[in-house]
């Protein structure tokens, strides 16, 4: 059996090298915590970055993709199959929408609400033809294809991998008076994060969303609401949007949906939207898959049920108490929701990865996001107990 260094070495020799990982090589977990190839326990305090929303191997998730694996796991949407129906349905009543696009991936997802905000455009606003402009906010994360790394802000995404699709305008995130002044009669969508994730958990001023909500409305564009990593209990409600009220035009989920098993998004809004899609206008072979919907639906139920979603709000009432004492003992700023937060890490202690690296050998996984901001994001199933022991290790990181 190979060691943490010879599987390290493994990949360092045959994988691309688009990702920095922590030096750790995980073989199994279960609830928050994971195991390494060497045996050492860890306390998962980055979730998949939400995809882990319910933990690791979730035994009903975990049960429901066992059963489906048994019978069948792909037909593509050629055909029908007995998972689809009844998951599309029960999403698309959990989130009050009519209609519901599964895809696979988040940046998938996002592309496809891209291409339905353009036709919708077209057809529906009567915007000209190759002119429908998205206005999209600085700081933005929503994936990695090519399209969406064109309305990034960051180049460490785009650097030489220009040129880049046109017909997106940024415009600084919570600035309402900047995004009103670029609403042109060529702009068919906005496109944000009620929080943004990448960026450093970063939460808009307050009333900014609602704003967003109404412009949207008056100047007849579609509010689409990428709620990948923010949505499905992390903050402590269904939604990030929950917490001003807000009902976009569009969701874009994914992550958790998935229950940490198998990659499922979806593109969720009404009929007047989702009608713009038409027999062989977007395919995926593999969305709306019947494992992954089976998943999915076993992922909506426990939703629905709310008990995880209320306690990701009890227990980031929690993290936020140990959280907030350590501002000006290691931590120069605390910006969170629920069960995710941002913090800025004092430079005077190091950089975000030098924390995380001390964070790891106290047996606590979070990983930097910037250069001194450490994101993190626990499973909704953490315990109390499992919270102190967080918030007292990165104590100790932090403490210079």
């Amino acid at each position: 059996m190979l060691g943490s260094l010879e599987h390290m070495a493994l990949s360092e020799r045959f994988a691309a090298r688009n990702y920095l990982p922590l030096p750790v090589v995980l073989r199994s977990g279960s609830g928050a915590w994971v195991i390494d190839v060497d045996g050492r326990r860890y306390l998962d305090c980055l979730a998949g970055y939400s995809a882990l929303n319910f933990g690791h191997c979730h035994p009903r998730i975990l049960a429901r993709a066992m059963e489906q694996l048994t019978r069948i796991t792909l037909t593509s949407r050629a055909f029908h199959h007995d998972q689809f129906g009844a998951f599309v349905t029960d999403l698309a009543r959990l989130t009050g929408k009519e209609s519901v696009l599964p895809m696979n991936s988040g940046a998938e997802a996002v592309e496809a609400a891209v291409k339905v905000a353009r036709r919708w455009g077209r057809r529906v606003k009567g915007v000209p033809e190759n002119s429908g402009t998205i206005i999209t906010m600085s700081g933005n994360f929503h994936g990695g294809t090519t399209s969406v790394v064109s309305f990034s802000t960051d180049e460490t995404v785009r650097a030489d991998f220009g040129p880049f699709t046109p017909g997106f305008r940024p415009v600084p995130y919570g600035n309402l008076a900047i995004l009103d002044a670029a609403m042109t009669s060529d702009v068919v969508a906005v496109i944000l994060e009620p929080i943004q994730g990448e960026a450093g958990v970063i939460i808009p001023p307050p009333g900014y969303l609602q704003a967003v909500r109404e412009l949207c409305t008056a100047r007849g564009v579609l509010m689409i609401a990428d709620e990948i990593q923010s949505g499905l209990g992390r903050t402590g409600r269904l939604f990030a949007c929950d917490h001003e009220q807000v009902v976009p035009d569009v969701y874009v989920l994914g992550k958790s949906l998935g229950g940490g098993v198998v990659p499922v998004s979806a593109v969720v809004a009404d009929n007047p939207v989702m009608s713009m899609f038409t027999p062989g206008s977007h395919a995926s072979t593999f969305g709306g898959n019947p494992l992954g919907c089976a998943v999915a639906h076993e992922v909506v139920g426990l939703l629905a049920e709310g008990d995880l979603i209320r306690r990701g709000a009890m227990l980031g009432e929690r993290l936020a108490s140990g959280l907030f004492p350590l501002i000006g003992r290691g931590l120069t700023e605390v910006r969170m929701r629920g069960l995710w937060a941002g913090i800025d890490v004092d430079p005077s202690v190091g950089t975000a990865r030098a924390v995380s690296e001390r964070l790891l050998q106290a047996g606590v996984l979070a990983k930097e996001t910037q250069g001194f901001t450490l994101r993190l994001a626990p499973p909704l199933v953490i315990s109390e107990a499992e919270i102190d022991l967080l918030i007292d290790a990165l104590r100790t990181a932090v403490s210079g």
